[in-house]
């Protein structure tokens, strides 16, 4: 059998064709996985920049590590081992943020106690005239410590005013009161008890009753001398 086959310009060329010769049809494999499980056959997964960098160094480390020791981790352990990171990442952020929140609760209801136990105004009202030991039993129930501390040293300041060792005027400071005392002993046992108060009130640091058992010692001690 022949075939005309028309070019332009009218040109043809005859090409035979062989009608005895065999077509075969050829099909794919269906088991083409398992006949080519290798990485390398594998197009359907993301590489090179497709990936993120973290999962590339993951995938680094883990081969590095793997190398080194003499393992071959497969594609589907190191998918593995990359969600388990993400996982543990996702803890670690939510662990902060707890911390950050608790903090910051804690803070919180740390100004607001704070503020709640509204401190005595000294500008309207003589320290005289106060129920320091009312105020002071009031705080050490609570277990507020600092405040304790902020009565007992106002209890001081008070017990130097009736004794006429200090004039006292709410305005004063600390080193105001340290100059108006004479005698050395009374006075290095004053700027022992003022740094205390200082540092724990005015510092606002939290102590616990040894703390406070501890300075209270002080405080007695400057008491006895101011009395004697």
């Amino acid at each position: 059998m022949w075939v005309s086959t028309t070019f332009a310009q009218n040109d043809s060329l005859v090409l035979p064709i062989d009608e005895n010769s065999l077509l075969q049809e050829r099909r794919m494999y269906e088991n083409l996985k398992e006949k080519y499980p290798g990485e390398e056959f594998n197009y359907e997964t993301n590489t090179g920049e497709s990936k993120n960098l973290l999962a590339r160094f993951i995938k680094w480390l883990f081969q590095g590590i793997g190398d080194a020791v003499g393992i071959d981790i497969s594609p589907k352990i190191l998918i593995v081992l990359e969600y388990i990171i993400y996982g543990l990442m996702g803890l670690l952020v939510i662990y902060l943020l707890i911390r950050v929140l608790i903090n910051e609760k804690f803070n919180s209801l740390f100004s607001k106690k704070a503020k709640a136990i509204i401190d005595i105004d000294l500008s309207e009202q003589h320290i005289e005239v106060i129920d320091l030991d009312a105020l002071m039993s009031a705080a050490l129930n609570n277990k507020d410590y600092r405040l304790a501390i902020r009565y007992q040293y106002l209890k001081i300041l008070k017990l130097l005013s009736q004794k006429e060792i200090i004039e006292w005027h709410f305005d004063k400071t600390n080193a105001d009161y340290e100059r108006e005392i004479s005698g050395i002993k009374l006075k290095n046992d004053f700027k022992t008890v003022s740094y205390l108060y200082e540092y724990i009130w005015y510092g606002e640091q939290i102590i616990d009753e040894v703390d406070y058992t501890n300075a209270s010692f002080s405080f007695a001690q400057l008491n006895n001398s101011i009395s004697q």
